[in-house]
């Protein structure tokens, strides 16, 4: 059945289109309509901004006692329909249904209840030096864009408009077009916990026409973005004229330095990771670095990896990986493929086109490049799939040249039983984040890159400081 999502919600209800544009939402698995949703017009942008203006003083004045109770109804309601969270991220984008559960939706969640935390201890209100009188406030940005993206919707969007909602800003979502089932029944949630009109608004869109006119939007100050480098570039030239805040996490090249000392388990967790939500996601370590006594070892358990690795549609139960978002994303890595073998690289597990039993869908087969130098093209740009290129080095020294060698510095990782030389590389990586040994983040942690990974932090509250500004008031005592 094909789900009619043409409305938009805009000052507390929603509204129809101020005229027609349909785009058809195509499910990955099978390449066929799953929903017909609306491109916003600038018209539709102007009425939601403008009901976030509206609203901004009286959110801004709202108690924080008020504040943590919607939102903690906000997360009473979405616990309650998490199952349904899963199934329009699973419809989507592709993602296998235990792994929609267990990791999409399951990740707003778990973001809900950190923030909440986050916001319950943040102080907006402080002495620099009391005795001098002098005093420190938080204050919310303003109206805010927030930008999200498909390959993890629920993820961002709830890493965006938590902390947006916590430190008094008002907001207009713009979900990802070819994922936007996930925003809009987030949006749902939103408006059963009870949050003042205009507070939150939703209108769809696509980037050269919604994305641009937010952008660019005189009344907006702040434009959260998730997404592509190249996007991240353009939204930026948008903001630039009315010199509003942009924060932006984007692309990412990850290094996985597997060193010989490194535990037996080591290389075979970085191909799963990368293979992990079909490879798109931005922190996945697709360049797999291996001391070269080690080389040879680590090249047949990348193999094995690949090979025992299901591709399989959406809706059947496993820990297979799924497709990817769309044709473009599935053309894309196939050119990416091809220009490996192009280039050298050496091929050894998975290649070009879709897995044999797998007639229609956007499947790509988990591969394997090995003999890879930094200087091919799959080793500097960001594929997207289920790709990983295998790279040689002889020390430390040379790894840390080799991770530090890109234009992204999202995330990177290091494998070795050695803790001086993990913590000592940790600080030499040009990255926002660095995972030593496969030891998970804690709740709360700020997600961000380096150069052109973005320049913004989410989680935490690292996330709520994104969407304040800080006053300094002398003679306050």
């Amino acid at each position: 059945m094909i789900e009619e999502k043409r409305d938009f919600y805009i000052d507390g209800q929603w509204v129809k289109p101020s005229q027609i544009n349909d785009l058809e939402v195509i499910d990955p698995s099978t390449e066929e309509v799953c929903a017909i949703i609306s491109l916003g017009s600038k018209k539709d942008t102007d009425d939601a901004v403008k009901a976030a203006k509206n609203s901004f003083e009286s959110w801004w004045g709202t108690s924080k006692e008020k504040k943590i109770e919607l939102l903690n109804n906000l997360l009473e309601i979405y616990m309650r329909r998490s199952s349904e969270m899963a199934e329009a991220i699973s419809k989507e984008m592709g993602a296998p249904k235990d792994w929609s559960i267990n990791q999409q939706s399951q990740s707003g969640e778990d973001h809900i209840k950190t923030f909440i935390n986050n916001y319950k201890k943040f102080k907006f209100e402080n002495y620099l030096n009391e005795d001098e009188g002098n005093y420190i406030a938080y204050e919310p940005i303003g109206v805010c864009a927030l930008i999200t993206p498909w390959n993890w919707p629920i993820n961002q969007i709830a890493l965006k408009v938590l902390p947006a909602l916590a430190a008094g800003c008002t907001m207009i979502l713009k979900p990802s077009e070819i994922a936007p089932l996930s925003g809009m029944l987030f949006t749902e949630m939103i408006h059963e916990a009870g949050f003042p009109k205009g507070v939150f608004n939703l209108v769809n869109g696509d980037g050269p026409g919604v994305g641009t006119s937010l952008s660019s939007h005189p009344d907006i100050d702040m434009v959260s973005f998730t997404g592509s480098t190249r996007a991240g570039k353009l939204i930026t030239k948008n903001a630039a004229d009315t010199i509003k805040r942009v924060s932006l996490e984007l692309g990412g090249k990850g290094a996985n330095i597997v060193f010989a000392d490194a535990d037996e388990k080591a290389v075979k967790r970085g191909v799963r990771r990368v293979f992990n939500n079909s490879g798109q996601s931005c922190n996945a370590p697709t360049r797999l670095l291996v001391e070269k006594s080690i080389y040879e070892r680590a090249v047949k358990e990348a193999i094995e990896v690949a090979e025992k690795t299901e591709v399989d549609v959406a809706n059947k139960e496993g820990k297979h990986i799924g497709p990817v978002v769309s044709k473009m994303q599935y053309n894309k890595i196939q050119n990416l493929i091809n220009k490996g073998i192009e280039e050298g690289a050496k091929l050894v597990a998975g290649g070009p086109d879709r897995p044999s039993h797998l007639n229609k869908g956007y499947f790509v087969r988990p591969t394997v490049f090995a003999g890879v130098n930094n200087e091919m093209t799959i080793a500097k740009e960001e594929i997207f799939g289920p790709v990983v290129s295998i790279i040689p080095f002889s020390n430390e020294e040379e790894a840390i040249k080799i991770s530090n060698d890109t234009a992204y510095g999202l995330t990177n990782y290091i494998q070795t039983t050695d803790t001086k030389k993990a913590q000592r590389i940790a600080r030499q990586l040009r990255s926002g984040m660095v995972e030593i040994n496969g030891v998970s983040f804690a709740d709360g942690s700020p997600f961000g890159g380096y150069k052109q990974s973005g320049n913004g932090r989410e989680g935490g509250k690292w996330g709520i400081e994104e969407f304040l500004e800080v006053k300094s008031i002398s003679g306050w005592k």
